[in-house]
Parts: C-alpha cells; sequence; structure tokens
C-alpha cells in the first residue's frame, strides 16, 4: 500500500510519531496526518505526469519532422535518454515504427498516473468521511443532532451553484472565448480560439492547456473562501474534465489534440448539441462495500502504528535505564578514587604488617664479639651437660660472668 510506504519512509510522520502523545496514538489521531500523505503522492504524481508530458511533446515533434519529409535529423541519442529504459530499441536510427512504438509507451505511462490519481481521491474521500464519523462518537446526541444538520446543509450549498457547461462543448469553449479572451461570443472560431490556447505554439493541445480552459466552470462550483467547497476536490474535478475531452477529441489517442482532432470535433453533435455534466457531488467516489473495506484496513493500519508507537517507547525505557545504570557505575567509581573504602585500608594494614614480621623473620642476628654460644660452653664443660646441671655465672669465661652478675641484679 502506498501508504505504508510512506510512512515507513517519510520524515515528518516519523517526527510526528515520536513527539505524539501515547494517549492520543491511542485514540486514533493519528489518522488526520493520511491527508498529509495523501497531498505529497498526488503532487509527485503531478511531477511526473509533467515530466511524460515533456517527453511526449518531443517524440510527437520527431514523428513530425520524419514524416515531414524536411530532410530534418533527429537526435536518437537525446530521445533514448530520456527514455533509457526502452534503449533496447534500434540503438543507432529512429523509424516512425520506433517513434510510434515510445509513444504508446509514454501515453501507457500517463494512463498509469491518472489511476492512481483516481485512487488517491477515492482515498481522500473515504478519509475524509472516516474522520467525520469519529468526531461525531465523540459528542452527545444534542450536539451530534447539530453536526448532522450543519453537514447536510453544507452538501445543500455546495450543489446549488449555476450550470456547468458540459466540458469540450460550444457552450463551454464560447464563455472561455467571452470571459477569459474578451472576445465576442457571435465571432467565435475554432481555429483562432486553437491558436490562442496553444500557449507554447507547438501545434497541440497538451493535458495542462486543457485543463487551464476549465477554470472559469470549476469557479462556478468553488470558492475557496467557503467552507462547504474543497480545493482537493475541485482539482479532481478539473481532471475529469480533461480525461473526458481527451477521450472525445484524442482520436489517435496520443494523449495530445492537435488542431486537426480539434477542428473535426468541432463539427460533431456532442460539440453543438452536449448532454447535461454530473459534477463530483452528483458521482460518490467510492461504495459503501469499499467504505467498509477502508475503515477495516485502516484500523488494522492504526494498530500496527500504536505497536510500533509501544516498542519505540520500550526501547526509550530501555535506553534510559541502561543509560542510568552507567551514571550510577561512574558516580561509584568517582566516589572510591576519593575516599577508598575502610576495609581496603585494613587489608593493606595487614599486608604491611604481614611484610614486616616476614623481613623481621628472615633478618640474620648478630652477636657482640665476647659473647660464647651456649652450645660451645657445653661442649667446653661435658661434665656438667651430662649431669643436667645448670650452668651458673661460676662456670662462664671471666668475660661472661659479669654480664651474667648483671642479668642477677636485674630488679
Amino acid at each position: 500500500c502506498i501508504f505504508i510506504d510512506f510512512l515507513e519512509k517519510d520524515q515528518h510522520f516519523r517526527e510526528k510519531l515520536h513527539n505524539t502523545d501515547m494517549e492520543d496514538i491511542k485514540q486514533g489521531k493519528l489518522a488526520k496526518e493520511l491527508d498529509f500523505v495523501s497531498h505529497h503522492v498526488r503532487t509527485k504524481l503531478d511531477e511526473l505526469k509533467r515530466q511524460e508530458v515533456n517527453r511526449l511533446r518531443t517524440l510527437i515533434k520527431a514523428k513530425q519532422d520524419l514524416e515531414g519529409g524536411n530532410d530534418i535529423a533527429v537526435d536518437h541519442q537525446a530521445l533514448l535518454k530520456q527514455f533509457e529504459y526502452l534503449n533496447h530499441m534500434n540503438p543507432h536510427t529512429f523509424e516512425v515504427d520506433d517513434l510510434d512504438r515510445l509513444i504508446k509507451s509514454a501515453t501507457k505511462d500517463l494512463e498509469n498516473y491518472d489511476k492512481e490519481r483516481h485512487e488517491e481521491f477515492k482515498r481522500y474521500e473515504m478519509m475524509k468521511e472516516h474522520d467525520r464519523r469519529e468526531h461525531l462518537k465523540t459528542l452527545d446526541d444534542e450536539d451530534r443532532k447539530k453536526e448532522e444538520e450543519h453537514y447536510e446543509e453544507m452538501k445543500k450549498k455546495h450543489a446549488d451553484h449555476p450550470k456547468v457547461n458540459h466540458p469540450g462543448s460550444q457552450n463551454q469553449l464560447k464563455e472561455v472565448w467571452e470571459e477569459a479572451d474578451g472576445l465576442d461570443p457571435e465571432d467565435f472560431d475554432p481555429k483562432t480560439f486553437f491558436n490562442l490556447h496553444d500557449t507554447n505554439g507547438d501545434g497541440f493541445f497538451d493535458e495542462q492547456e486543457l485543463e487551464a480552459l476549465f477554470t472559469k466552470e470549476l469557479e462556478k462550483i468553488y470558492d475557496p473562501t467557503n467552507e462547504e467547497d474543497d480545493m482537493v476536490e475541485m482539482e479532481e474535478e478539473r481532471l475529469r474534465m480533461r480525461e473526458h475531452v481527451m477521450n472525445e477529441v484524442d482520436s489517435n489517442k496520443d494523449r495530445l489534440v492537435s488542431l486537426d482532432e480539434f477542428l473535426v470535433a468541432t463539427k460533431k453533435k456532442e460539440f453543438l448539441e452536449p448532454d447535461s455534466w454530473e459534477t463530483l457531488e452528483q458521482n460518490q467516489a467510492y461504495t459503501d462495500e469499499e467504505m467498509r473495506e477502508f475503515e477495516e484496513h485502516l484500523a488494522q493500519q492504526e494498530q500496527d502504528l500504536n505497536q510500533k508507537a509501544v516498542d519505540l517507547q520500550k526501547q526509550r525505557d530501555e535506553l534510559q535505564r541502561q543509560q542510568e545504570q552507567l551514571n550510577a557505575q561512574k558516580i561509584e567509581l568517582q566516589q572510591v578514587k576519593r575516599n577508598p573504602v575502610p576495609e581496603i585500608h585494613a587489608v593493606d594494614n595487614q599486608l604491611h604488617t604481614e611484610q614486616e614480621v616476614q623481613q623481621q623473620e628472615h633478618q640474620p642476628t648478630h652477636h657482640a664479639p665476647q659473647d660464647v654460644p651456649q652450645e660451645d660452653h657445653v661442649q667446653q664443660n661435658p661434665d656438667l651437660a651430662q649431669q643436667g646441671l645448670p650452668l651458673t655465672h661460676q662456670d662462664l669465661a671471666p668475660g661472661h660472668q659479669e654480664a651474667a652478675q648483671g642479668q642477677h641484679n636485674l630488679p
């Protein structure tokens, strides 16, 4: 669906989804943004159609040059650049048959654009009706009745307009001749009219030149200052008028009206005595079944959007939680650097104490030169050692007796 593709890629809609309150999303308020989608789709189609019409003009001119026998060379390479997707054709020269095939391809593209425009307009109309129904649901009985009465009043007011001339008829063209061109309707001349409105002077009415002829008729129906008149509908009415004239007048179906085709059409009964023209309000753009299917599709679409919004919110919450965790860890590390934990001090002190003890245990003991080890004394007095008698200071060497005496005298 063109809506889904657009919603997935469009920056405006992504930002709207991001900034919309969850409650508003649940209530379906994002549905109104689909009008924005429709506007841009139509604008893009208009641009593509203008490009195709310009290409078509180039092709028709090239065909005229070849058929005219004026020995005018056709720049086939320049034409191929405009139709690169058809470059499998004659790569060296263009013949009339080649150009005919290109013209058919270009006109088919233009027909597809028209079909897409019709579908977009149908969706636009169904969306308007959907929004109206949703709005009525929010009102109490009294306000709902007033809203319904106002709606019917606006419909009636819009339909109350002057008679619209049949597009492309003598009456319609004469009105342009008189009001837009400022000429006497009694002097109306089809050939002069054609030359006046062939604005680029190429000998054809293209789609834009034809659509410009219907402005006077559209002004009878639509006024941008009126609440009841929708300018999107006005452009759709213009499109319908142009399509109708093309079907009636464009005999070779090349999407251009030549002077010869135009003059032939002015001699037909449909030109002189046309049927009445039914405007859009007399032709609803959609059926009841299409409206039902559209609302079902829209409900599913909104459900998908709501789920995406919920998923986005979960992702944001998870990212926020992770950020808070990182911030907490950062603060904790900063505190540790400034104020080390007391347990770390205790462990450090214990390690220092153990290291000092180990150093003392491994440090060698130094004796005074005059000291004689007890072991040596025992060896010198074997009899005392064997008897298990203690060594007294009398048994010590003269140098050691004084030291021993000093130890006895200690308090």
